[in-house]
């Protein structure tokens, strides 16, 4: 039987599930959870398909949400993280009765550049396709040292990344991802979603430009939005103080019911 990888820690109360974004897997958050551990009682999931979980084919985004969501706490707070927090977003549309709050962290509901939308140009998502076809390490390396661009701990935050990257994993799996990315729109559905969400960007994030957050203020006025000054991709891990304090204070809200 495929078995989903679920690692369960923490002293808190309330269970969060944490998602973690394209090419790599749960042990994105270690240099976090120490801090939310005491907050917490923390789901770190590696992604149908993704490191621990490789035993997984290539997966539409329901069918993800699908199998996360049938292993996940019946009421949870959910975090995704880029391509995450698609997976997430998508639960919290598809089971909004067991998601008691919803954060995306450096994601977008429609990753793809538009006439009137920032993001990332559909011929560099289609161009990473096919490099990750001509070569697969290169083409990861490449896409991880986009997240960290511009920022003082740019180096360090790379290095961390690649030592994360699991190169057995499956070239299908991986290209079903990037389809995820360049394909789902999720706009129009979570104008009406009803759960408590926080929206969490980078400044200097070239993969996710901070001008989405404006707009999704416009468009989805009962949702909070934060932008952490000097952050690119990863702001967990370039700003890890800034990042909890957001979270800590979200968690705290009088609507969120377990």
């Amino acid at each position: 039987m495929t078995a989903l990888y679920w690692h369960t820690c923490g002293e808190g109360k309330r269970d969060f599930v944490l998602l973690h974004g394209w090419g790599l897997n749960a042990d994105v958050w270690h240099c976090i959870i120490n801090r939310l551990a005491p907050h917490f009682r923390l789901h770190l999931v590696d992604l149908p398909g993704y490191g621990r979980s490789s035993g997984y084919g290539d997966m539409s985004l329901s069918e993800m949400a699908t199998v996360v969501l049938n292993q996940a706490p019946e009421k949870a707070l959910w975090l995704g993280w880029s391509m995450g927090g698609l997976v997430a977003s998508q639960i919290a549309l598809n089971q909004p009765e067991q998601v008691i709050g919803l954060i995306t962290v450096s994601s977008s509901p429609c990753f793809s550049a538009q006439d009137d939308w920032p993001g990332i140009k559909p011929e560099i998502l289609a161009g990473f396709k096919q490099q990750l076809h001509d070569n697969f390490p290169r083409t990861i390396e490449r896409f991880l040292s986009l997240q960290t661009l511009g920022i003082a701990s740019a180096r360090k935050d790379t290095k961390f990344l690649k030592s994360l990257v699991s190169y057995q994993q499956s070239a299908e799996v991986l290209m079903k991802g990037l389809e995820i990315v360049q394909t789902t729109d999720l706009r129009s559905a979570l104008a009406d979603c009803s759960v408590p969400f926080l929206r969490i960007y980078g400044d200097r994030d070239e993969l996710v430009p901070s001008r989405v957050a404006t707009l999704l203020d416009g468009a989805w006025p009962t949702t909070q939005s934060a932008i952490i000054d000097n952050a690119a991709h990863v702001p967990f891990m370039s700003h890890p103080d800034d990042f909890l304090a957001l979270i800590i204070h979200f968690s705290q809200r009088d609507d969120l019911h377990d």
